[in-house]
């Protein structure tokens, strides 16, 4: 695998029905997910570990991280019906690569998981909707793992940086992405249109 072969894995995955503004429920896209799990897997951080995709929507994420060789995840979302579909894609990816895929499909608010994890893949909501949930899922993400990769603004460079120090983690590297979002509600008056979104490697120090 490679992070091309990824990306055209991951874009054959299924993708939300019908998405839940109140949740901020935007799809990563497939070469999205596949840049930030191969920037992962790059620093060690995939093959062989225990991962928790935290808020993981349909799965994508720990998706790329189950067939990158990660030991196990952990689908945590507070949405039934997205894990629903996240479960579809795990079993479409069994199928199509002949592995066993291990895989614990959790149907909990972020706020109540608390197994301990290798590592934490997670794209939080941006806190358009509900302000400082991006904050909620970096304490949990804290709390929970040693090495995290979280998607944010890019303009959030400096509030990521000051919680990573109050927390004792540090900022180790941060992937640069143009993120795209598709026209899901109705105040979206553009097809696509892009934001610049960092994808942060946070260690404990």
């Amino acid at each position: 695998m490679n992070k091309r072969k990824i990306s055209v894995l991951l874009s054959q995955l299924e993708t939300f029905k019908k998405p839940d503004f109140s949740l901020e429920q935007y799809q990563t896209e497939a070469d999205v997910a596949a840049q930030a799990v191969w920037f992962a897997y790059m620093h060690n951080s995939i093959k062989n570990k225990i991962i928790a995709d935290l808020g993981c929507g349909t799965g994508i994420i720990g998706m790329g991280a189950l067939v990158l060789g990660a030991k196990g995840v952990d689908f945590v979302d507070v949405d039934k019906n997205a894990l629903g579909i996240a479960m579809n894609n795990k079993k479409f990816l069994e199928e199509k690569l002949n592995l066993k895929l291990k895989a614990n499909f959790i149907n909990k608010d972020i706020r109540d998981y608390n197994k301990k994890t290798d590592v934490v893949l997670q794209n939080p909501p941006f806190g358009v909707r509900n302000p400082h949930i991006d904050k909620l899922f970096l304490l949990k993400a804290m709390e929970i793992g040693d090495k995290i990769y979280s998607f944010h603004k890019i303009e959030s460079k400096n509030f990521i940086s000051k919680i990573a120090e109050d927390h004792n983690f540090r900022v180790d590297k941060i992937l640069k992405i143009r993120f795209p979002i598709k026209r899901l509600f109705d105040f979206h008056k553009k097809k696509t249109y892009f934001v610049d979104v960092g994808c942060w490697k946070i260690v404990r120090k």
